[in-house]
């Protein structure tokens, strides 16, 4: 491959780039992630991440992996946070073409749309057009040809639905990296689309061969390859990963590349708690944290990354660096192995849970409760939070919809019908940092929360001292976070204690 370096260099430092730092190692590029809600203010980005101050040579070295735009992959799957079916959900629900057809037009539309606002010459309009088209009158074809199969009955449908999955996951980043790509091109840069996507390709590849294959000709000095956050390969990102695909494309192509930085570029700071709760001013950007905090973030549903992609550019020794994209000379937060030097909370951040409790008189000294709970758990797909027990009753915090609760539930009380079950709406709140050593986050944290009146059902630190979890009524979250965050974060002096039995009291 013509960008493959001969060998990792030693990092020697960092200085300056465009505004950002970069290891100091000659010749080495970076790969960078944009977020579909950055993606549709693209032309934003031209002033800020994609072109800005940047001139020749400055504007290579750099590897762009694409979202689809804002809305997009929710139409062409299910939107992520109302499950309102999209062309997938129509099509594995419907017996005819009627309503999958249809959403597949208002796709075709919302691509149009998104392309419009982004492109402002006509031969670069009427390409677009042509391309989405294509894809879509493509997309179409394979369905009404394999739901015509499917109405035989030695063919089943379910059987192909990850495939289709997959297919209509494609089109959306397909779509925004042939338009920016020609963008860019638009405005003197040498920019290339390459499409990861197996549109059409008869070859089959594992993800490394798929990334290899796409790249293998592309000379990162001289031009700016802007990639498909979906990769076509034997694994199948969707199986594993599902929505989470395109930051494991991103994290592979890193390390495939022996990239010096992975980036990944949204419309705000990673910062210690959402602004909206807590306010603009209250909050402080992290700067500097590590993949263990990483880990943390993304159990409470937090998106700084996949852990599966993170794992992969913390094996090949890649820093990772967030960024706000609109703000193109703050370097950000920078995510590394480094242990802190000094104990700190960096982040505070809720998660609404349902906590599941199995209590059974029986269980004291008796081995299989858990195995069974967690059997029945993964039979539903249901995430795991964090969970307590004691000598008879198992609690997990599952982030999982009402409809797969009452399942588990229906299950448990089936393997054991003498036990007691129940199914709380509450909200597990964290409290995150490098290291929380000497800073007695759980004691200061139940003493802030019993000030504020809020009734704390159960909290827990565990050995690694990295989080500590308090769990509330879903209602109080957000008061929960902005008391904590107040408490931990904004007074730098450890709050007066209340008396013992004041404390025992919260």
């Amino acid at each position: 491959m013509r960008h493959q370096p001969p060998g990792r260099q030693p990092d020697t430092g960092q200085h300056q780039t465009n505004g950002r730092p970069v290891t100091d190692t000659q010749h080495r590029h970076t790969v960078e992630k944009i977020g579909g809600t950055s993606m549709s203010r693209t032309n934003e980005l031209l002033d800020t991440l994609f072109i800005g101050d940047r001139k020749d040579d400055d504007l290579y070295n750099r590897v762009f992996v694409v979202s689809a735009y804002a809305g997009i992959t929710n139409l062409l799957l299910e939107d992520k946070k109302t499950g309102e079916p999209g062309v997938y959900g129509h099509f594995s629900n419907a017996d005819s073409a009627g309503k999958w057809s249809d959403a597949l037009d208002d796709v075709a539309k919302a691509m149009k749309k998104a392309h419009d606002a982004v492109l402002d010459n006509p031969a670069d309009v009427t390409d677009a057009d042509q391309f989405v088209r294509e894809r879509i009158e493509g997309a179409r074809s394979c369905l009404i040809d394999l739901q015509r199969l499917c109405s035989y009955g030695h063919f089943r449908l379910e059987q192909h639905m990850l495939v289709i999955r997959e297919l209509l996951s494609g089109l959306g980043e397909a779509h925004s990296a042939f338009v920016t790509a020609r963008l860019l091109q638009r405005k003197g840069v040498n920019a290339r689309a390459v499409d990861l996507s197996g549109w059409r390709d008869e070859d089959e590849y594992t993800l490394e061969e798929r990334i290899n294959s796409g790249l293998q000709d592309v000379d990162f000095a001289t031009e700016l390859p802007i990639v498909t956050g979906y990769a076509q390969c034997k694994e199948g990102l969707m199986r594993e990963f599902d929505r989470g695909y395109s930051e494991v494309t991103f994290s592979r192509i890193a390390a495939s590349t022996d990239a010096a930085e992975a980036i990944i570029h949204k419309e705000f700071h990673l910062s210690s708690a959402d602004p909206r709760i807590v306010g603009e001013d209250a909050v402080r950007k992290i700067g500097h944290t590590n993949y263990d905090v990483a880990d943390q973030l993304s159990n409470m549903g937090m998106e700084a990354i996949h852990p599966k992609a993170a794992k992969m550019l913390r094996q090949s020794g890649i820093p990772l660096r967030v960024t706000n994209a609109f703000e193109p000379q703050d370097p950000g937060t920078l995510i590394d192995d480094q242990a802190s030097d000094e104990a700190r909370v960096e982040m505070v951040t809720g998660l609404g849970v349902y906590a599941i409790s199995l209590f059974e008189q029986d269980m004291v000294g008796v081995k299989g409760y858990d195995s069974a709970f967690l059997d029945v758990l993964t039979r539903h797909d249901v995430r795991i939070v964090t969970k307590s027990s004691n000598a008879n009753t198992i609690t997990h915090y599952v982030d999982a919809p009402l409809k797969s609760v009452r399942r588990v539930e229906r299950d448990l009380a089936k393997l054991y019908p003498s036990a007691e079950l129940s199914a709380q709406n509450l909200a597990v709140v964290s409290v995150i940092g490098r290291s929380l050593d000497g800073m007695k986050p759980l004691l200061r944290g139940l003493t802030a929360l019993e000030r504020a009146n809020i009734q704390t059902v159960a909290a827990q630190q565990t050995t690694r001292n990295v989080d500590t979890q308090f769990v509330v009524t879903r209602a109080q979250m957000d008061e929960t976070i902005k008391v904590l965050h107040e408490a931990l974060i904004e007074k730098e002096d450890v709050v007066d204690l209340l008396p013992e039995e004041d404390l025992q009291a919260a």
